[in-house]
């Protein structure tokens, strides 16, 4: 079963974030209280532990949630292959797919701190149409 393994937050652009209890979700918006957060295309990021173990096999040590700077820390979905478009409801949200993957800026925290960033492969983008809250062991559901 797909569902959340952690909600993500920081309070500037390009820097680790740190797992909280629980994340207010606003439609138009984003995460409350995120540096990422705002009306555009890339509200909120999403990452897979299956991506993170990957970089873990690779001999990454001390990765973990919101380490690739990642809202949602997922477990149980390979979101890289989600279609933009696709509608998914985490929590009481519902989001949609609008970007998968990204171009990472130079002088990136996270790459220069571990190494290589897995977002700009397997990171993907929503956009809230439904805000709610989300928190850990939340369900993750792909809507049809």
């Amino acid at each position: 079963m797909a569902r959340v393994m952690a909600i993500n937050r920081s309070e500037k652009k390009g820097t680790i974030k740190t797992p909280i209890k629980e994340g207010r979700f606003l439609k138009n918006h984003g995460l409350q209280g995120d540096a990422h957060a705002g009306n555009w295309h890339r509200m909120v990021s999403l990452l897979a532990k299956e991506s993170i173990d990957k970089m873990i096999a690779q001999g990454v040590k001390g990765l973990g949630p919101g380490k690739f700077a990642e809202n949602i820390t997922t477990e149980g979905i390979e979101l890289h292959t989600l279609p933009i478009g696709t509608k998914l409801k985490i929590g009481e949200t519902v989001q949609v797919v609008t970007q998968i993957g990204k171009e990472c800026h130079s002088g990136c925290a996270i790459k220069q701190q571990v190494g290589e960033c897995i977002m700009p492969k397997e990171g993907i983008f929503t956009k809230i149409i439904k805000e709610g809250v989300i928190r850990p062991g939340d369900p993750i559901e792909i809507l049809k």
